[in-house]
C-alpha cells in the first residue's frame, strides 16, 4: 500500500469534493505534505482522520466538534461521542417513522377519495374552523397554481408534501366570477391538521356549499354557475369567495380523467 495520496485521488475515494479537502485543511483537520511540484499528498495519518470525519458528518456532527474531538480523543471522549450517536440516530428513526405514518395517511385519502361515489351531486356540508398556509398571488391558468403552490411548500419547508396531499386547493376570484370568468385565483393553500399552533389563514366554521367532479378543471365553470343558482333558489347569501380543493390532480396522476376537483362556496341562510 502507498504511503501517499493525491488529493484527485483521496477525493475519489472518499467521495469529497477538492474544496471540503482544502477546507479541512485550513481548519486544522487535516495536514497533507507536499511533493517536489508542490502538490498535495496525504499520509495514513489523514486517512484514519477522514475515515471519522466521513462517519461523523453522515450524522450531521458540526466541523467544530468532529475537530474537537480529533484533538482530544481518549476512551471517555469517544464513549461520550458515540452515546451521542444514538440520541441522534433515536431523532432520526422518530422522524422516519413519523414520515412513514404520513404517508400511510396519504395513501388512506387517496383511497377514500377514489372509492367515493359522491360526483357532480350539490350539497350543503358544515365544517369546523380549518387552519391553513396560504400564498397570495393573482393567477390565472392552471400551471401558474401549481407553481404557486410549489413556492407555498417552499416557504413553508419541511412542514407539508404535495404527493397524496388532499388538501390542497385554490381561492377563486369572485370579483372575475362576477365579470363571468372562472379560472382566476386570488391564492393557494394547504389546509393544515386542526390542532397546529402554526398556521396564517383560516377557513371559517360554517355552511359551504360543495360539489364534486372528476376531471379537467375547466368544468368548473360549468359547476359554480350552477352551485351559485343552487345558493339563490335556496334562500343562501355567498360569504366569501369559492375555494377549489385539489383531491386527486397532476401530482398524483398525468391521466386527467382521473383528477377530482371539490368546489366549496361559504354560505349563510338569509
Amino acid at each position: 500500500m502507498k504511503d501517499y495520496f493525491k488529493i484527485g485521488e483521496i477525493s475519489k475515494i472518499y467521495g469529497i469534493g477538492r474544496d471540503s479537502l482544502r477546507y479541512y485543511e485550513k481548519i486544522g483537520i487535516l495536514n497533507p505534505d507536499r511533493d517536489t511540484n508542490g502538490y498535495r499528498m496525504y499520509s495514513m495519518q489523514d486517512i484514519w482522520k477522514l475515515n471519522i470525519v466521513k462517519d461523523l458528518r453522515s450524522l450531521d456532527f458540526p466541523m467544530h466538534i468532529i475537530k474537537e474531538y480529533l484533538d482530544n480523543r481518549n476512551l471517555c471522549s469517544t464513549k461520550g461521542l458515540l452515546t451521542e450517536e444514538i440520541k441522534i440516530l433515536d431523532n432520526k428513526i422518530k422522524e422516519l417513522n413519523n414520515l412513514k405514518n404520513n404517508i400511510y395517511q396519504r395513501l388512506k385519502r387517496i383511497e377514500i377519495t377514489i372509492k367515493s361515489n359522491n360526483f357532480y351531486n350539490i350539497e350543503i356540508l358544515f365544517f369546523k374552523e380549518r387552519r391553513a398556509f396560504e400564498l397570495n398571488g393573482d393567477i390565472s391558468r392552471d400551471e401558474e397554481v401549481d407553481f404557486l403552490i410549489k413556492k407555498l411548500q417552499k416557504k413553508h419547508k419541511d412542514k407539508f408534501y404535495l404527493l397524496g396531499n388532499n388538501s390542497i386547493g385554490a381561492r377563486v376570484s369572485m370579483e372575475k366570477i362576477n365579470e363571468g370568468f372562472f379560472n382566476y385565483f386570488e391564492s393557494v393553500f394547504v389546509l393544515l391538521e386542526n390542532a397546529t399552533i402554526d398556521y396564517d389563514m383560516v377557513l371559517e366554521e360554517g355552511d359551504y356549499v360543495t360539489l364534486s367532479y372528476k376531471g379537467t378543471y375547466e368544468q368548473s365553470q360549468e359547476y359554480i354557475p350552477k352551485m351559485m343558482e343552487f345558493i339563490e333558489k335556496n334562500n343562501y347569501e355567498i360569504i366569501g369567495s369559492p375555494i377549489e380543493i385539489y383531491k386527486i390532480d397532476v401530482h398524483e396522476t398525468s391521466d386527467v380523467e382521473e383528477f377530482i376537483t371539490e368546489i366549496q362556496i361559504p354560505v349563510v341562510k338569509c
